[in-house]
């Protein structure tokens, strides 16, 4: 059996294992590669054949990740008009990420 938890971070939820590498929003600026990032929103872990189902968290989980690197996300255009009032606004967006490499889950 794979140990693996469900974290939420930036609003979101990853499934993530030991050794996985993913990319999360930036929520916490100023990390730079190799500094920790601590994943304490934990949903659910399941390790071997003990699965727990947190409400809404698991209590005393926690997994530790390692800050790879940080880069920004490609440019978004926004775009509003409304129509015959000659009213239209345009504003881009980079969403600033990390990629970090999920190092182990203590529950």
């Amino acid at each position: 059996m794979m140990n693996y938890a469900i974290v939420e971070h930036g609003g979101k939820q990853y499934r993530v294992s030991p050794g996985d590498e993913l990319v999360v929003e930036r929520t916490e600026p100023g990390l730079k590669a190799g500094d920790s990032l601590d994943f304490e929103r934990v949903m659910l872990v399941s390790q071997d054949d003990d699965v727990r189902v947190g409400k809404p968290i698991v209590e005393g989980a926690i997994v530790k990740s390692t800050v790879v690197d940080d880069f920004r996300g490609d440019k978004l255009i926004v775009f509003k008009k409304k129509r015959r009032k000659g009213y239209k606004r345009t504003q881009g967006h980079r969403q600033d990420y990390y990629r970090v490499q999920v190092e182990s889950i203590k529950a």
